[in-house]
């Protein structure tokens, strides 16, 4: 029957059966809503997840990077505080402590990859030396991406997250591809990310979804259940660790408070010097 014969005679009484029976779900139809809707829950929730472990991750580096040296000076001067204590009172438990604490700051294999090139065995590089000066230094990498980058990221992680794909070989070149758009977001690049957002433009699109079996559907929602368990728990890590503290504190303002604590280390440093040379000052 042609689409005209159908508007016309009993066909018109078929649509108006059709339409009356469209109104009846068929019994997987709300369950495969809830999948859906679970589906871009947890996207957006490792969105969320992913984007404060990079800044973690970014503000940890920075960190260490500008407070790493002051902490160390102030480990040093610590132990030298210890040996003149030691030195000048003789007792066994003073010089005890001493050596433990200068057991603490001898230097250990790889310890130049560990600090990230700020000390070897011989003491500080000059960089870090430099900063404990307040002499100008290379400029640390930015602590958070641009607002456009992150909204770069975000646009990627919502198109191409593996969660979107019904076959592993699907799922596995996304997972390829979201390990580059992490990378690149990591460094702030807005350049890679345009290129990235390019090729996953020109890329294939995603297959649509066969409706599934009821018994699938239930599975699905049980392992999106378990991953957003998973990253809740990896979420609250890394808020409730020290550096995502810290972050939490000043989160449009990371540099500034990482400016503020190193006033406090410069003002700790200050008095651990006047105090060691107080106990170097020959009595008398």
């Amino acid at each position: 029957m042609t689409t005209s014969e159908g508007e016309q005679g009993s066909g018109g009484a078929g649509a108006g059966q059709a339409a009356a029976g469209g109104g009846a779900q068929r019994p997987e139809a709300r369950l495969e809503q809830a999948v859906r809707a679970a589906e871009q829950a947890l996207i957006e929730f490792e969105i969320a997840v992913d984007t404060f472990r990079i800044e973690v991750e970014n503000f940890s580096r920075l960190h260490e990077q500008r407070l790493g040296p002051v902490y160390a000076r102030l480990e040093e001067l610590d132990a030298r505080i210890l040996e003149a204590r030691a030195a000048r009172s003789g007792d066994p438990e003073d010089r005890r402590l001493a050596d433990e604490a200068r057991a603490g700051l001898q230097p250990i294999p790889g310890v130049e990859e560990l600090l990230g090139g700020w000390m070897d065995g011989d003491g500080l590089f000059p960089e870090a030396a430099a900063m404990l000066t307040d002499q100008p230094v290379r400029p640390p990498e930015r602590v958070r991406p641009s607002e456009e980058a992150r909204k770069l990221y975000r646009d990627l992680a919502r198109k191409a997250h593996p969660d979107l794909a019904q076959e592993e070989a699907e799922r596995r070149r996304r997972e390829g591809f979201i390990t580059r758009v992490n990378a690149a977001y990591a460094r702030g690049s807005e350049a890679e990310l345009r290129e990235l957002t390019a090729e996953w433009a020109a890329g294939p699109e995603p297959a649509d979804r066969a409706p599934s079996a009821v018994e699938e559907l239930y599975a699905r929602l049980e392992w999106l259940a378990q991953r957003k368990e998973l990253l809740t728990l990896v979420a609250k890590e890394l808020e409730e660790g020290a550096i995502g503290s810290m972050l939490r504190l000043a989160p449009d303002d990371p540099d500034r408070l990482l400016e503020e604590i190193a006033e406090q280390l410069r003002a700790e440093v200050a008095g651990r010097e006047a105090e060691l040379a107080a106990l170097e000052t020959p009595e008398g």
